[in-house]
């Protein structure tokens, strides 16, 4: 058994085609067929049933299929127990949705800039949906998301940090919502919304938390520009629902402040992944160990302000 039969096999789960993991390995489709025929016959096992173009793995393929991530993150472990120890001056592809990139990263990106200027960076934004598609066809080394509690046994979980998500409006507006004695969700329909667009996570929290109670919401604006939302909410009288690290300055300053809904309470997580197959390399290693090193701001008061 090689492991480049074991890296085809992958490639080939992954793509659920063998032209196209051919393809991304850079092999002829006839070399991918080869490797994955001999791996069969070595585990005396069919891996992938094959009809037509449609590939598929078997029961037995899909148990093979966690073992042979596993083989290849020891490989890597073993890899870097001998790698040059010396300055940092590979490069590093981070995915991550716009806030995070907008609100998170700039610190943690001066940071490594300041200890490891050689190191060449590259950002990409997107939808959680589509930055897990990029990670796993190996175009993203890591990707920093947003979401509620993420597991699965082809990703690599570094990091996760607890964040409150929140209602917010203008002072003025959150003083006088904030006044209702239990105000509820209820009290806030007849006025302007500002959210993001349907497919951001919170916001699709928000939606399935709204249809439970057959409350329909039409916002007044949907963009995915959170640090735009912001600027309308500060200039304006609408409401959003924004994570807490977006808004925290502007509630600090006294620009915008938190609505207190007794109905409704979000907390997400910030998730940094990368892909079992992926070679965890030092320059990933020290992303993941600066934006842990970044103190998370205190989660939102529990009173409002007056």
């Amino acid at each position: 058994m090689e492991l480049r039969q074991i890296n085809s096999f992958i490639r080939v789960a992954q793509f659920k085609s063998f032209s196209r993991a051919a393809e991304s390995l850079g092999y002829s489709q006839s070399a991918v067929t080869v490797q994955v025929q001999q791996l069969e016959e070595e585990l005396h096992t069919r891996l992938f049933d094959r009809m037509g173009k449609r590939v598929t793995l078997t029961a037995p393929g899909t148990k093979f299929l966690e073992r042979a991530y596993e083989v290849l993150n020891e490989v890597n472990k073993a890899r870097l127990s001998v790698a040059d120890s010396g300055d940092l001056h590979g490069t590093l592809h981070i995915g991550s949705i716009e806030s995070l990139c907008f609100f998170k990263l700039p610190e943690v990106l001066r940071l490594y800039w300041q200890e490891h200027p050689q190191v060449v960076i590259r950002v990409t934004t997107g939808e959680p949906e589509a930055l897990i598609e990029r990670m796993e066809r190996g175009e993203l080394d890591l990707i920093y998301i947003l979401d509620e509690p993420q597991y699965n046994n082809k990703w690599r979980k570094l990091m996760e940090q607890r964040e409150q998500v929140v209602f917010v409006a203008s002072p003025a507006l959150a003083g006088e919502l904030n006044r209702i004695p239990g105000l509820r969700m209820e009290h806030l329909l007849d006025r302007p919304f500002y959210l993001t667009e349907r497919n951001a996570n919170y916001r699709r929290v928000l939606d399935r938390f709204l249809a439970s109670r057959e409350i329909v919401l039409t916002p007044f604006l949907e963009c995915s520009d959170t640090s735009f939302i912001i600027k309308m909410l500060e200039n304006g009288t609408g409401i959003s629902f924004l994570p807490w690290y977006a808004v925290e300055q502007s509630v600090r300053r006294n620009r915008l402040c938190v609505v207190r809904v007794s109905d409704f309470h979000l907390t997400l997580y910030r998730q940094i992944f990368s892909h079992k197959e992926k070679w965890h390399t030092r320059e990933m290693s020290e992303l993941v160990r600066l934006a842990q090193s970044v103190p998370s701001q205190p989660e939102a008061p529990d009173r409002p302000a007056p």
